[in-house]
This record gives C-alpha cells, structure tokens and sequence, in this order.
C-alpha cells in the first residue's frame, strides 16, 4: 500500500459531450470513449482512467487505492492493462429470478480467467492504464512513430502521450480558452478520419461489444488484466427487473460475442496464435456458447414428439448403457448446484438459475444467433440496443415477490410458449400412450426429460392460464 503515497492522478470517465451529425457514425459508446480519451489527454492528462456505466456508482472510496497495488506493482505493472472490478447490483431481490447478479460469469468463470492473464472486461468498473489503448506492452516508443497517421492532427493532442510514457509531465492548474477550443476540435465527429482510431487505436469499432472486444484485443497484443473481488463492493450498479429489458440485454450481449466468434478474431483462429491455448478456449467459450440455444430448442421439440408417438430414444431403464446417460443427466445438475452453493448461493438460487436459463437460451441466445447470421447474410443491420434503466414501481413490486413479468416482451416469448405448448400436449397423451402400452422402462428417461422441462416452464404456464379475480392482462 506504501505505493499509494506517490502523486498517481487518476482520471474519470462518466460521459462525454461530443459533436454528433446524422451523415457521420458516432460509434456509440466506443466513439463517446475515445473522443473523451482525446480531451482528457490535453486536459488532465491523466495514466489511469476509470470506467463506469450511467447506471453504476461508487461504493468504495478505496477501490482506487485497491487498482493502483495492482498498477504500480513493479512485477506486473508494465504489462497490467487493467484491473477489473466484478459488476454487482444494489436492487437484486432474494430470488433474483432473472439471475440479474450473473453469478456463474462474477464468481465462477472470470475467477478462473484471472489465473489465466487475465479475465473478460466486463465494460463497466475497472481502472484501465490509458497507454494500453495506444501501444503493445513494453513498446512505447511506438506511439511516437508516425503520430499523426494514428492520433490525428492535433499536436497538442500528440505531445501530450510523451508524458504517459514518463518523458515530460503536464501541469497546468488552469485550462486556457485554447485548449477548450482543442478539445471541441478533437471531440468533432469529422476528428477521427484517417486516423487509426477504432482500428489500431482507443477503443475498438469492429463489435458493438466495444470494452469487452477491446479487452479482447488487449490481451492478443499481449497485456495481462487482474480480476479484483473485494468484500466491499467496489461498484454498485441496476439490474433489470423484468423480462423484456433481461432479454434484449442478452440478446445484445449474444449477438455482440457470436459476432467476434464468426469474424476474422475469432478465438479458435486469430486469438490461439497470439495468447495461451487456455485463455483462447475461454474467450471461445464466452463466443460461441450461445449456440447451445439451437441444441436447447431441439432438446424440448424431438423427445417430446416421439414420447407422443411413443418412440424411445434412450435405452431402457434396466439396460447397462442407460447408465452413461444417467450419469451425464445427473452430473451436470450436481456440477451446477456445487457452483452454486460454493459461491454463497442456495438451492432456490440453483432451482432460478435452472429456470431463467432455459427460458433465455431458447429466447434471447437464440436470436442473438440469428441476427448475427442474418447480418453475415446482409439480412439485416448492424444495430445498438439500449438497456431501460429506469425503475418502474409495479414491476419492481412484481420482481420482488419473484413474480415473472412478461408485459412487452411478445416477439421473446412466442418461441417459448409454442415449445411449452407443444411440450404440455406430447407429455399428456404420451403419458397415456406409455400408460395404456405399459412400456414404461423405455419411455422413462423421455419422461424424465419431459417432466424436468415442465417444472422449468411454471413461470410460463402461470402466464397462460388467467386467474379468477384478477384482471385480464396483455402479458405476452
């Protein structure tokens, strides 16, 4: 901690007023970053920089000091980009029946990433050092080659990166009227144009993903992270707390990394030849995981229909090679409850978990994959999708009772209630087809099967069938 007492200025970032035309992209929030890149830079001028959502505030004065051990420690520090803070939210219920606090990426697979240099940045809550954004680790003599191919015109601008890489120091107390009009001139849309930002430079343009790409990309060129979990929250952000915001959000988290999966970065190619076979497989994992949606969807339609037709697809129960499916089956729900209740969790977190990953997978996973393949196909347009951050009273009483709020999420739920829908009708007449031909050892692991995914589907026969006393409502 000594190495907190040396003079660090640390800047923060929480928003950005640029200049905006309709025949110009704007980049949306990567744009917005490295614009206030530029402005801080002939500002404040500050090495470090702090990241954070408009919805997300700071709950530890110290997780500043927490970041610079990390930065300013002589055997890490020249090649540590940055220290990421897990995200965590205030406004989580109980049950957190939309599994808002995403434990099993906070607590389970980005502690395993920290060991391996570094996990995912998550785009909110970490302490970046700015210079990774400009140069490889241990190379930056590379900034000052060619500047104004990279960085742009402005030299005010372009001197100020010689004093992020300790040759001069800036320190003006005031900010003179000349450079308020530098920085509008590097906040202007038309600033960026032949220039390496977005490319090369700042934050990366080619996914919508900006920070967690960029991080991507930190790690390719060869800089490490550190994944900080303190028991004080650092960060406190808002969940969502209904259906349809859950689902867009992942829908647009799905489609950004299925992007980077199918893109010439790919971690199976382009990031298995610049860092380690482990950390590759990881961030593939994170990028094409979400195709398990198609597996999901045909999980809960063909077993279903040869249950109907009575039609076994397992062996039966008394033979031997019905065990290895016994075991999988068995082993995968066990391997999730002991991820569960080892990270502080329950049974009803584990039982939610279950439930929400069912609905998303056939849901949002699924057409985050489908828009990226329709966008390979010039189908459809690139597009930003806005998480609603604002607090609805009704919903909020409805998600705190852990009561599944469907209202506006009709295009969600369409694929899902057919699939329940279907899975209903099969299990009741194959129910009775198993009944009246008593064949129930080679229908037992359909049934198994069939029964699971009821349970799982509750939430959305509830929606279904209305209640007496209470009033008709357009919930899908």
């Amino acid at each position: 901690m000594g190495l907190w007492t040396r003079k660090v200025r640390c800047h923060f970032l929480f928003m950005c007023l640029r200049e905006k035309r309709p025949t110009r992209p704007h980049r949306f929030k990567a744009g917005a970053l490295n614009a206030l890149l530029r402005v801080s830079g002939i500002m404040s001028n500050a090495p470090y920089l702090l990241v954070l959502d408009c919805d997300m505030y700071c709950n530890d004065p110290l997780s500043a000091k927490q970041a610079m051990c990390f930065h300013l420690d002589h055997e890490i520090s020249s090649s540590l980009s940055y220290v990421q803070f897990p995200q965590i939210f205030y406004n989580v219920s109980k049950n957190d029946i939309y599994d808002g606090q995403a434990r099993s990426a906070y607590k389970t697979k980005y502690q395993g990433m920290d060991g391996i240099r570094g996990s995912v940045c998550a785009g909110t809550g970490y302490y970046l050092k700015k210079k990774a954004l400009y140069c490889r680790p241990n190379h930056e003599d590379e900034m000052h080659v060619e500047p104004e191919q990279k960085f742009g015109s402005s030299n005010v601008f372009n001197a100020s990166l010689k004093s992020l890489n300790g040759r001069q120091s800036r320190r003006e107390e005031i900010i003179s009227d000349a450079t308020v009009e530098e920085a509008k001139s590097l906040a202007t849309c038309t600033f960026e144009a032949n220039t390496k930002w977005g490319k090369q430079i700042g934050y990366s343009y080619e996914c919508l993903l900006e920070s967690t790409f960029t991080g991507y990309l930190l790690h390719n060129k060869g800089w490490k992270s550190v994944y900080l979990y303190p028991k004080r929250p650092g960060f406190l952000g808002c969940t969502t707390i209904d259906m349809k915001d859950a689902m867009v959000q992942l829908m647009k988290w799905a489609s950004g990394l299925v992007q980077v999966g199918l893109s010439k970065y790919s971690p199976l190619a382009y990031g298995i030849s610049n860092m380690s076979i482990l950390q590759s497989m990881c961030y593939a994992y994170f990028t094409f995981s979400h195709f398990f949606s198609i597996a999901c969807i045909l999980y809960g339609i063909v077993p279903q229909l040869y249950f109907l037709r009575g039609v076994s697809l397992f062996p039966e129960v008394s033979n031997k090679w019905f065990a290895p499916f016994a075991v999988v089956y068995t082993s995968s729900l066990l391997q999730h409850l002991y991820e569960v209740l080892s990270t502080g969790g329950s049974i009803l977190t584990w039982w939610n978990e279950q439930r929400i990953f069912m609905i998303k997978s056939v849901t949002a996973c699924f057409f985050g994959c489908m828009d990226v393949l329709l966008k390979q196909l010039g189908v459809a347009k690139a597009s930003f999708r806005l998480t609603n951050k604002a607090v609805d009273q009704e919903k909020l009483e409805k998600y705190e009772k852990g009561k599944f709020d469907f209202q506006g999420a009709t295009l969600f739920m369409i694929p899902l209630t057919l699939l329940v829908i279907l899975n209903v009708v099969c299990f009741i007449f194959g129910v009775k087809g198993m009944i009246s031909k008593g064949n129930y050892g080679d229908m037992f692991g359909q049934l198994l099967l069939s029964s699971h995914i009821l349970a799982l589907s509750y939430p959305i026969l509830e929606g279904l069938v209305p209640k007496k006393g209470r009033k008709k409502q357009k919930n899908f």
